[in-house]
């Protein structure tokens, strides 16, 4: 009876070694994909409610946290919230024209526009791309921007505020971009300050001026030369 006892109990051990060989990397991944979702729920929940987010959907263009590594698509991180929540109003009732911004902001409420712009507004902003622009080229844009007194409204290191934009570090195209829609109207500025300035620059002001700003550290100085 006793051997028997012995040879069941063994059975069994051999059972479980058995059942843990096989499955115990499964369970074990399980217990760390758990945690794993746990950690990712309370990110979720800190950075304004569950999965998923509006915000993901911007990471395809804009980047992770809104941070851009293509210099055709702005960087939203470190944007004043403010002018994030009115250039989503903008793009809703087509007051700036976009095919693809227009239909992604008109199917956001009030809320989430004010979540998103609260996001982003706080995310931690950095350059765009490394610039690697010519020194005369950026000499030139800084003189430039001296003369247009763009610090009075975009701030001393050009990180924006309230409906002002941040510049620094944007990218070089993006920038270009929109100081030549500002040119021709094709982008309107409610105070018309933006389309007055542009109207001034030529094409090589233009990507002078563009160069520069690309080519400053968010929050710092010039990466390059000045």
């Amino acid at each position: 009876m006793k051997r028997a006892w012995i040879v069941s109990a063994a059975v069994v051990l051999a059972g479980v070694a058995g059942v843990g060989a096989l499955y115990g990397r499964d369970y074990l991944d399980g217990m760390h994909f758990e945690k794993a979702m746990s950690e990712i729920d309370k990110t979720a929940v800190a950075n304004g409610g569950p999965w998923p987010q509006p915000q993901e959907t911007c990471y395809f263009c804009h980047g992770a946290h809104g941070q851009s590594v293509n210099a055709w698509y702005p960087a939203l991180s470190g944007q004043p919230e403010a002018y994030l929540v009115a250039q989503l109003h903008a793009f809703a009732g087509d007051l700036r024209p976009s095919p693809h911004m227009g239909a992604i902001a008109r199917e956001l409420t009030d809320e989430q526009i004010k979540s998103l712009a609260v996001y982003f507004a706080r995310q931690t902003p950095a350059q765009s791309e490394a610039v690697h622009g010519q020194a005369a080229l950026e000499k030139r844009g800084m003189a430039l921007v001296a003369a247009k007194s763009c610090q009075a409204c975009h701030g001393a290191s050009f990180m924006g505020r309230n409906l002002v934009p941040r510049l620094a570090g944007q990218g070089e195209a993006y920038l270009a971009k929109q100081l030549a829609a500002f040119k021709t109207g094709e982008r309107r500025d409610p105070s018309g300050a933006m389309n007055g300035m542009a109207a001034t620059l030529s094409g090589e002001d233009i990507q002078a001026v563009a160069s520069y700003l690309a080519n400053l550290t968010p929050g710092g100085s010039a990466a390059g030369t000045q």
